[in-house]
């Protein structure tokens, strides 16, 4: 609130830093532990954060509605005259004052900072003490002003500023919230900020005199030199007394050295500075670098077809090299999960107020690494479950009692890594799904028969169908069907999968697969006739030989035993309608879908591929069994199989086929 008040009023928004003023003041109450942090602040800063928007994009301001938001703040101010034990906000104030001046403690840090600003920047209107004062409000701080840019006084022109500072700053606050303070005016002067010493690295000797000063670029290494070149240093005159011999003095040295570089390098690493890119340039390079894998994999084959051992040694170099370049590109697009996390917190506030419930959203994993396009997209599906989980699964604080259960529901989301996928959970300790309800629906609709026997995963599924809900009444939040039918369809255009969970009365657990990444995957290459295909590798569990005598069939169902379980698979060459005759061999790769293991019946595996995935055009849009295309070495398209799709479709022509038969 601080930085926005300062902000609002340097460019002009001086409606906006008047408001902010006097919601700073209550938080500057609570940092005091004059007031205790509670629902009601929460709520109506949360109102206010909306209401400063509105100063913002909207002409008219609706000045009503803030004079009534700041009186609310106002309320909540004890009365300066008693003392605080005796306000009624004054609740655990002393347990918030220790715990942050236990915080500061412990996290405490030095900066040397060195702010040098153009002549020219008090014709921008900004007055450089006033950032000085700043400073000193987050830390200790001492300031020396450097004059030694001031010219004569016939030379002086009083518009321009001729001082610079070097401050020495200790403070608990991180280099942002330093960075912060000269945020406006970055581009206006020559800022160096660098941190010297923390807390966890006060041991040993700090740099000498000389070395800080020329650190600091006001003395060069040469008249440094010149100086001590005047002094004896305590090796020479040891030696030369004989107290130790020259071979110890040159030893001491050494470990000396040593010590200082590592601690040197240690404090460089920490001071690392890092770069913003535009989305559209990362999004160039890894096109670039999945151009450059098609063309590495067609170098590799080349070079195995010839007898050159200087073109393979060249070949699998460039392997490498590719290999590497396209792990460090992917790292570059993978950002933390957390910050689309936290977005969600507001979400479940607000839905909970509205609902009359109460609601917890707690987050794990948000260190979980995934594409920046991957998590651009999974917002909305996301966005679409907490909703049902809050309006559907968790019950309002009254029934929750009469249950057993706490009267705040939970909602938690969790993300981890899985081999090349990432598994994000969305549970809660709700009422659980009705599985005799959704049944019922389900018969209703025509969806299953009425003595159709169909597992728990597969009755849970129907609630991804459009227009499919349980509920009789529609309200503003859900109840039209048209939620996790979206959700679905954007996950699968994701590659991934869902997965639901649920007992009645405990609650609901929706499991979301990812992939990484969206640009390259690891693929298996697979032959079917004379035309290849790619099975995305994160979804093949193993591969196994079917010879011409070895299928079984049950009900019309291809089966096969592997290892004593039951497995079924589907045709491809049947699906896609290829002719000709199917060798006497042929091979199964096996996936997880769903929960499930299915196979998927292939003339031939070829073997692992890296497969840059490109689209294959709205003209395709109908064929739904592939996800995308790559360009294959020599040079021919090789689509990608969407496994999900493949088992859909396949089970939607074998209930044609059952249901032609019955007829």
């Amino acid at each position: 609130m601080h930085t926005i008040k300062g902000s609002g009023a340097m460019f002009g928004f001086d409606d906006i830093a008047a408001f902010t003023h006097e919601i700073e003041t209550v938080f500057d109450r609570v940092r005091d532990g004059k007031i205790a942090v509670s629902k009601k602040l929460i709520d109506l800063t949360l109102e206010a954060k909306d209401y400063i928007k509105k100063m913002v994009d909207e002409d008219e301001k609706d000045k009503e509605m803030g004079a009534m938001m700041i009186e609310l703040f106002r309320a909540l101010i004890p009365c300066e005259k008693t003392s605080p034990e005796t306000c009624p906000s004054y609740v655990g104030s002393e347990s918030l004052s220790h715990t942050l001046q236990k915080k500061k403690k412990h996290d405490i840090k030095i900066f040397r900072i060195r702010f040098r600003p153009n002549l020219e920047i008090f014709s921008t209107g900004t007055n450089p003490i006033l950032l000085l004062d700043e400073l000193r409000n987050i830390g200790e701080c001492h300031v020396m002003a450097r004059t030694d840019g001031v010219p004569e006084l016939q030379d002086l022109e009083a518009e321009k500023c001729y001082l610079y500072w070097d401050i020495t700053l200790k403070t608990a606050e991180k280099i942002n919230s330093i960075k912060d303070v000269f945020i406006f005016v970055e581009d206006k002067c020559d800022l160096r900020i660098e941190e010297i010493e923390t807390q966890e690295n006060v041991e040993g000797e700090y740099k000498k005199l000389g070395e800080i000063l020329v650190e600091k670029g006001d003395l060069s290494s040469e008249d440094l030199q010149k100086v001590l070149a005047t002094r004896k240093y305590i090796g020479e005159m040891l030696s030369e007394s004989g107290a130790v011999e020259q071979a110890a003095v040159e030893s001491a040295l050494v470990e000396q050295q040593e010590v200082r570089r590592l601690r040197k390098e240690k404090n460089e690493m920490e001071s690392a500075s890092s770069i913003r890119v535009s989305a559209e340039k990362l999004d160039t390079l890894v096109d670039l670098v999945g151009e450059l894998v098609t063309v590495q994999a067609s170098l590799s084959q080349k070079a195995s077809f010839r007898d050159d051992s200087e073109l393979a040694i060249i070949a699998e170099e460039v392997e490498r090299l590719t290999a590497d370049l396209r792990d460090n590109t992917m790292n570059i697009r993978m950002l933390p999960i957390g910050t689309t996390f936290s977005k969600f917190k507001r979400l479940v506030r607000d839905l909970s107020n509205e609902l009359g419930k109460e609601v917890i959203l707690t987050t794990e994993g948000g260190e979980t690494e995934l594409d920046k396009t991957v998590i651009e997209r999974l917002n909305d599906p996301l966005v679409h479950i907490i909703r049902n989980s809050i309006d559907h699964g968790i019950e309002t604080p009254d029934i929750r009692a009469a249950a057993g259960k706490a009267e705040k529901g939970t909602i938690c989301l969790a993300a981890r890594h899985s081999g090349a996928n990432v598994l994000i959970e969305i549970s809660d300790d709700g009422a659980g799904l009705d599985a005799d309800a959704i049944r019922s629906k389900a018969i209703k609709r025509g969806l299953i028969g009425p003595d159709e026997d169909v597992s728990e995963n597969e009755l849970f599924s129907q609630i991804f169908i459009p227009g499919f809900s349980t509920v009789t009444e529609v309200t503003d939040v859900s109840g039209r069907g048209v939620g996790m039918d979206v959700v679905k369809r954007s996950i699968e255009l994701l590659r991934g999968s869902i997965k639901i969970a649920s007992e009645k009365g405990r609650g609901t657990k929706i499991t979301l697969k990812l992939p990484l990444t969206l640009a390259i995957i690891d693929g298996l290459l697979v032959e079917i006739g004379h035309e290849n295909f790619v099975i995305p590798l994160s979804a093949v569990e193993e591969c196994i030989e079917l010879k011409g005598d070895g299928a079984a069939g049950s009900d019309g169902r291809h089966i096969v035993n592997v290892r004593g379980e039951m497995v079924p698979y589907i045709i491809l060459r049947d699906l896609f309608k290829f002719t000709g005759e199917s060798p006497d061999i042929e091979q199964i790769a096996i996936a997880e879908v769903n929960g499930g293991r299915v196979g998927l019946l292939v003339d031939r595996v070829i073997g692992e591929h890296q497969t840059v995935i490109k689209s294959i055009g709205k003209v395709y849009k109908d064929a739904n069994e592939f996800s995308g295309a790559t360009i294959l070495a020599n040079g021919t398209v090789a689509l990608i199989l969407d496994v999900h799709r493949i088992l859909e479709t396949a089970e939607q022509e074998e209930r044609r086929n059952w249901t032609a038969v019955r007829q």
